[in-house]
């Protein structure tokens, strides 16, 4: 079998105007980026946004494990199988970051013959929009330091700077670091920190905010730091605004590429699921329902981190409205989660199966406490067998969801034309009910607890000394009526990464929290997740080389 990445550069691309046109999208309305990518003009929302929404699909998985799912590879597929059946339909997702391309995860671009290209594009630097959203962040980080080097006006307290640097890169010695070492032009010697791209709020903000004046609206609430009195600093206070507003002028605009099979793919932004909300761009998504009878997205990692955030921060912020959730899962992942080691998952167990298939139940009941009507999808490897199939299914249509076995790796488009029609009729014969899981009004640390309990499965929560201060201070500021974004490892349900299946008898700790008051959501930090990740022992990076063609080997 080719790789990944054979399969991309023997893709039969077509220009990127052609793939506007199956949209109606004409060539004024794109800027182009080469032959094959594009950013749509800000002329286009302009003509499209009194049309009908399409229907929107949410595609989520089951926790991730070694054996692989497969979400963006069948995101990718059910939209060229849309387009197979002549309906007019786009892609949705999120822009890669270039820290798992390098570290463990490799790219984000699907898999087999269900890939979004260019691929190595997409990739790595793509359109240079997460290089302006690092540049933001980082600018505002050195005007900071530079107001406190000229005088410290506003009188910020050193010792509560609460702005990040940021870098889209795994770089674990960056995490804690001192600045302003060596002569006293150097600037103010206080410890600083450094978090990945995808996790910085600017990457949140660009992703929920519907055009520029409301991006600027939302950069100018960032809170930099707290005064010597504990009254919050923003960007505002420290005339940032313009600049990084500037700097993000062209990001703020969609991205347009094309799968293999040359259906129209949407990509924008990138914040991570497990330390940011996991979503693509509000406003790419609102231009794809404009553009399309069905648009078909997703969430990062489990449904217990992506799917609860769109739901409950990117769709209220956004309002919109699911029609429907394909979860998916694969039997070997399921078996992995019954306690069955990587090397022996090809055997066919029905014990592990019946053991592991419960983190599968948890997901299906979580997406029903939303209100949407669910599509259980499995991705289908040659080593299944008939009866764990058919198990799965009977699981599946005993809890009330649709079934549909996914051959997209192997076989693109066709390959998803029965998730396709599952997806189809699940819209036509099912209401969706959304609703959010939890009002507003509710406190903070009951948010915490209502997810920790209802989505986790956990018997409630702890709160580190500085986390419940925070939340104190957060709610006397104001801050108590946000929605509250859970930073989680996502291998578990749990806050422990080695708790499989569907764990119980747990608390979740809260040992930090801080507000991005610009995104408009509070972020609780449980466990030992990390902001900024580091490299494997053996990076990915190092099976990565370009030719002297400039042909890139190596990617995934």
């Amino acid at each position: 079998m080719k790789t990944d990445i054979e399969i991309a550069q023997e893709a039969k691309m077509i220009h990127i105007r052609e793939v506007a046109k199956k949209l109606d999208i004409k060539e004024d309305d794109l800027d182009y980026y080469g032959k094959y990518k594009a950013k749509f003009t800000d002329e286009l929302w302009d003509q499209i946004k009194d049309r009908k929404d399409g229907k929107l699909v949410l595609v989520t998985a089951i926790n991730p494990t070694p054996a692989g799912e497969g979400k963006t590879t069948t995101t990718v597929g059910l939209g060229q199988a849309l387009g197979l059946m002549n309906k007019k339909a786009v892609i949705a997702l999120r822009e890669p970051s270039l820290g798992p391309c390098f570290g463990i995860k490799g790219g984000a671009a699907g898999g087999g013959y269900a890939q979004v290209v260019p691929m190595e594009d997409l990739n790595l630097h793509f359109t240079g929009d997460f290089h302006a959203i690092t540049s933001a962040n980082n600018l505002l980080a050195a005007m900071l330091d530079n107001h406190i080097q000229q005088g410290n006006d506003l009188g910020i307290d050193p010792n509560q700077i609460v702005w990040k640097r940021c870098l889209d890169m795994n770089d674990r010695v960056l995490r804690n670091i001192v600045v302003g070492l060596g002569r006293k032009a150097d600037g103010v010697v206080r410890e600083d920190h450094f978090i990945i791209t995808v996790a910085s709020e600017i990457m949140a903000i660009l992703c929920l905010a519907d055009d520029m004046k409301d991006l600027k609206e939302r950069l100018s609430r960032i809170i930099v730091a707290y005064t010597y009195d504990g009254k919050p600093v923003t960007a505002k206070d420290i005339n940032a605004v313009g600049s990084m507003a500037a700097l993000l002028k062209d990001a703020i605009r969609p991205n347009m590429i094309q799968t293999l099979e040359n259906t129209p793919a949407i990509v924008h932004g990138g914040p991570f699921a497990n330390i940011a909300h996991g979503c693509n761009s509000v406003r790419a998504t609102k231009t794809a329902l404009k553009l399309a009878d069905i648009v078909v997205t997703e969430a990062g990692f489990g449904a217990d981190l992506g799917a609860e955030k769109f739901m409950d921060i990117k769709c209220r912020m956004a309002n919109l409205k699911p029609d429907a959730v394909v979860l998916v899962a694969t039997v070997r992942a399921l078996k992995y989660n019954g306690g069955i080691p990587k090397t022996e998952l090809a055997a066919e167990n029905l014990d592990a199966l019946k053991k592991g298939i419960v983190n599968l139940e948890k997901h299906i009941e979580n997406i029903q406490k939303f209100g949407v009507p669910i599509v259980v999808t499995l991705n289908k490897f040659a080593t299944d067998t008939e009866a764990e199939l058919n198990y799965v299914k009977e699981f599946c249509i005993e809890r009330g969801c649709e079934f549909s076995l996914s051959e997209v790796w192997e076989k693109g488009g066709q390959g998803g034309l029965d998730l396709a029609e599952k997806v189809i009729k699940t819209m036509e014969t099912k209401t969706s009910n959304y609703k959010p899981l939890y009002p507003l009004e509710m406190s903070l640390k009951d948010k915490m607890e209502t997810i920790a309990k209802e989505i986790y499965g956990a018997d409630g929560i702890t709160f580190d000394p500085a986390a419940a201060k925070e939340i104190a201070r957060l709610t006397e500021l104001g801050f108590g009526n946000l929605p509250v974004c859970m930073a989680k490892n996502q291998y578990s349900l749990s806050d422990d990464p080695t708790k499989l299946g569907r764990p119980e008898n747990f608390t979740v700790n809260i040992r930090d929290v801080y507000v991005s008051a610009g995104a408009g959501f509070v972020v609780a930090i449980t466990g030992t997740v990390m902001t900024m990740p580091g490299l494997p022992k053996v990076p990915a990076a190092e099976r990565i080389d370009v030719n002297d063609d400039g042909v890139i080997t190596g990617l995934f």
